[in-house]
């Protein structure tokens, strides 16, 4: 298993419709045929103080393998999203982990 998550920060200027259209950016990347699960989530309203609660989206995707998640990374689909949809972010933080 690979397990791939990534967390969108905005701008704290982003309006409503930025965050809709980085969601909507993040929800095509689920047609890549690699990913076996995924799951768009925004900050739970936990409050405890080791909770990072900074970022707009998350995005986790599961792959069964390092292999399959090359894949994803080089797809023209997610090639896209980083072209069309990297101005709405501000930063981004991945963690990869086996």
């Amino acid at each position: 298993m690979f397990v791939h998550h990534v967390f969108f920060y905005m701008a704290p200027d982003a309006t409503d419709a930025d965050r809709a259209e980085l969601r909507n950016g993040i929800e095509s990347l689920t047609q890549i045929e690699t990913i076996q699960q995924w799951h768009i989530g925004v900050p739970a309203p936990t409050d405890r103080d080791v909770i990072e609660r900074g970022y707009a989206w998350s995005w986790l995707s599961i792959f069964a393998d390092s292999s399959a998640e090359a894949v994803y990374q080089t797809h023209p689909v997610h090639l896209d999203f980083v072209k069309n949809y990297s101005h709405l972010w501000t930063r981004v933080v991945v963690y990869d982990s086996l």
